[in-house]
């Protein structure tokens, strides 16, 4: 079979160049032109939208007075631009302390811990670190809830306050936060006698004990201490436990010679035909002399 090539006339050749156009611009039929499928209109053209650099103290500025407005939000968030933009910068610096203040005065403490937290971080050997612990620390401490809660936020305000004495001794934080430090401890000392007394009532007096125990061992210089070591008498009592009884009579006595606990506890051993009596070996003796040594 043989295959012949044909050519179109002229005429033919006209007509396949029309249906061939006609083909290509289907497909468009019903659909908007390309120039109309342009987001811009015809006359306008598009010009890259460039913000221009607001300089370090300018911002610095603002945030400063927006703290005079005492608008703190506001004003952390204008510090916290303030670090992004110009981060490393002596501008950084400022801002992040200025930032911690502004969240610890408007009672951000969460952000106001985050903030001076980086700060240490950041700059551990400035002359504002000292001020940022503190911050970090009293954020925790204007956080602690009541004895019959949990205590996490007073244990990481006694770490923190810590923190500042140890590190910077003679700085002007140090005093408020050594006072501050005491608070804390009675805090979690309170919380350890809640939870005596309730084991107490409950007449669970192993349980109560070691409650008690925990605040003559480790908090002596709360004013718990007192109660503790009468609870510690009537426990030992209850239990049939006679020297340890008298000794925590003898050691309160010791210590606290005119307490309203001394002189009940000294009545209830009277009670059984007995006196305080201290055993020098008993684990009480010996934290209370541990402790009476470390402040002399």
């Amino acid at each position: 079979m043989r295959f012949e090539t044909r050519f179109l006339s002229p005429k033919g050749a006209r007509i396949a160049r029309s249906l061939l156009a006609l083909a290509l611009l289907a497909p468009l039929v019903g659909c908007d032109t390309i120039s109309n499928l342009n987001p811009f209109e015809k006359e306008e053209k598009y010009t890259p939208e460039i913000t221009p650099s607001v300089p370090a103290e300018t911002i610095y500025n603002e945030g400063l007075g927006l703290l005079k407005k005492n608008e703190y939000d506001t004003a952390a968030k204008k510090f916290a631009d303030l670090d992004k933009q110009y981060p490393f910068s002596v501008w950084s610096k400022k801002a992040l302390i200025l930032q911690t203040y502004a969240y610890y005065t408007g009672r951000n403490y969460e952000e106001a811990i985050n903030s001076g937290k980086r700060y240490l971080t950041l700059h551990p050997s400035t002359p504002d670190a000292a001020y940022a612990a503190y911050m970090v620390g009293m954020s925790y401490y204007n956080q602690i809830p009541d004895v019959s809660r949990d205590q996490e936020r007073t244990e990481k305000a006694l770490l923190a306050l810590q923190e500042v004495v140890t590190r910077w001794p003679n700085s002007e934080y140090a005093s408020d936060a050594k006072y501050k430090i005491q608070v804390a401890r009675d805090q979690l000392a309170g919380r350890e006698m809640t939870v005596g007394r309730f084991y107490l009532q409950k007449r669970n007096y192993t349980a109560a004990i070691n409650r008690f125990r925990t605040v003559v061992s480790s908090y002596q210089t709360t004013r718990q201490v007192e109660e503790a070591l009468a609870r510690l008498a009537e426990c030992y009592l209850a239990l049939g436990i006679v020297s340890e009884a008298q000794t925590a009579g003898a050691v309160l006595g010791h210590n606290f010679p005119d307490s309203q606990w001394y002189k009940d506890t000294y009545a209830l051993l009277q009670t059984k035909g007995l006196e305080p009596r201290e055993d020098g070996g008993s684990w009480m003796s010996k934290a209370m002399k541990a402790f009476r040594i470390g402040q002399s």
